[in-house]
């Protein structure tokens, strides 16, 4: 008895720490952003290509290196004088080269410099992307556990039904027809309970594919239903398109893209040009000769030499490799054109199907909800026929499961609303932290 007591006392003490420390979709998001792997890839590849902007500027720059060099030989010649000797030199020398034109290097930063500004828009596209990710996430868990709710419901409200149809079947008030639907209406809702149970549990792997972690929907706050609202979008759709053309980050990247595939085509074109380098060195060098014969002579030298000058180089024929490049560079920039211009078209559908489904999920809110209502009431007046004999065990099975199929609709409809809100501001490139805030407002605490 006292186990079952401290069993007991443990689960309940459980179940309340647990709702104290409900997760909100704000906390979700915090860890998302630390562990998000999408995010972490777009900021290594931002920093990856500032690096590779530095490293095409160092290339205009003044190239210095110091060269140096010691080396000893020793002879030995057996012949007129049985000779042996050693020749020690060294050297060392400053150099220093200087680009004076070459054209493909500074279209090579150029394109580094673009390809920064890709990278950076990149990362700024995968924070807005996770924003959107982690709500949908978030609130397909909530709805999955809705839909099970529901599911539940309605299951265990067939069962009765079967049980009420049984007992009449027993003091012959129905047919054995009537208890054969029950059974077949309860069979079927417990399959739906399966589906649904699995549904949820396929669901957290949503939001673990974004934390690392497992979360169950007993650790997430719930959508606070008396604070839910739908206000409408407060811009009209051409403002909405305009919007989505000048800040939509994806556009934004393929602006980029087609901007650096012209580039590719100024770099090709490079090949056909002269280049000029400026070269400059001061060089020093040490020989040190001894020998074992005195008639050969002692030489100890030390010498300076400075040298300054111009490379010009001037490409005369490469094959056709350089006219083949341009060509290349050419079609790769029609190319990067086309995609721009998919990805404008895209936007516009994405801008016009996120406002409609906004609208229409305002609609639904209200449609469901009151649908909710009616189904009820219907419901209560099946029932009542029911017992009187003016309507049948169908009609009273096809009533609830109506129901309850309102009830999970009319929730799904308010997660519907929040997704489609949400898709509509990132499709404009305006979706911010200060979003999920709002949605927090709405949780239950």
């Amino acid at each position: 008895m006292n186990l079952k007591i401290t069993t007991l006392a443990v689960a309940l003490a459980a179940s309340l720490s647990l709702s104290a420390h409900a997760e909100d979709l704000m906390d979700i998001y915090k860890e998302a952003l630390q562990k998000d792997t999408q995010v972490a890839q777009a900021k290594a590849n931002a920093d990856a290509a500032h690096a590779g902007l530095t490293e095409a500027t160092a290339a205009l720059l003044p190239q210095i290196d110091v060269v140096g060099s010691l080396t000893k030989t020793r002879t030995n010649t057996i012949k007129a004088y049985n000779a042996c000797g050693s020749n020690k030199n060294s050297s060392a020398a400053l150099t220093l080269s200087q680009q004076i034109w070459r054209h493909s290097s500074w279209a090579n930063r150029s394109i580094a410099e673009k390809n920064a500004t890709l990278k950076d828009l990149a990362y700024a596209d995968a924070q807005q992307s996770l924003i959107l990710r982690v709500s949908n996430a978030y609130f397909n868990v909530l709805n999955a556990a809705d839909t099970l709710k529901f599911q539940k419901a309605n299951n265990a409200a067939l069962k009765r039904q079967l049980a009420e149809a049984e007992r009449r079947l027993n003091v012959g008030l129905i047919a054995e027809t009537d208890k054969l639907e029950a059974q077949a209406a309860y069979d079927l809702s417990s399959a739906a309970v399966i589906a649904a149970e699995n549904a949820l549990i396929n669901s957290y792997e949503q939001i673990r594919v974004l934390t690392g972690r497992q979360i169950t929907v007993e650790q997430l706050s719930k959508l606070d239903e008396n604070k839910f609202d739908t206000p409408r979008v407060d811009k009209d759709l051409a403002k909405l398109v305009k919007g989505a053309e000048e800040n939509n980050l994806s556009l934004q990247q393929q602006v980029v893209n087609r901007d650096i595939a012209k580039d590719n085509i100024t770099l090709a074109r490079s090949g056909h040009e002269p280049t000029l380098d400026l070269n400059a060195n001061l060089r020093t060098g040490y020989t040190d000769y001894t020998s074992n014969v005195p008639e050969a002579s002692f030489v100890d030298n030390n010498a300076w030499s400075k040298s300054v000058g111009l490379t010009l180089s001037v490409p005369i024929f490469h094959g056709g490799a350089t006219s083949a490049a341009v060509d290349k560079a050419q079609a790769q920039y029609i190319a990067a054109s086309e995609s721009l211009e998919y990805a404008h078209r895209s936007l516009l559908t994405n801008v016009n199907n996120s406002y409609n489904n906004v609208n229409a999920a305002i609609s639904s809110v209200t449609a469901y909800k009151n649908s909710v209502k009616s189904s009820e009431s219907a419901l209560k007046a099946t029932k009542a026929g029911y017992d009187v004999g003016t309507r049948t065990m169908t009609d009273v099975l096809n009533a609830t499961q109506k129901l309850y199929d309102s009830m999970q609709k009319s929730a799904e409809s308010r997660y519907n609303y929040i997704e489609s809100r949400l898709a509509l501001l990132y499709a404009e490139g305006d979706l911010k932290v200060e979003h999920i805030n709002q949605i927090n407002s709405g949780l239950k605490k």
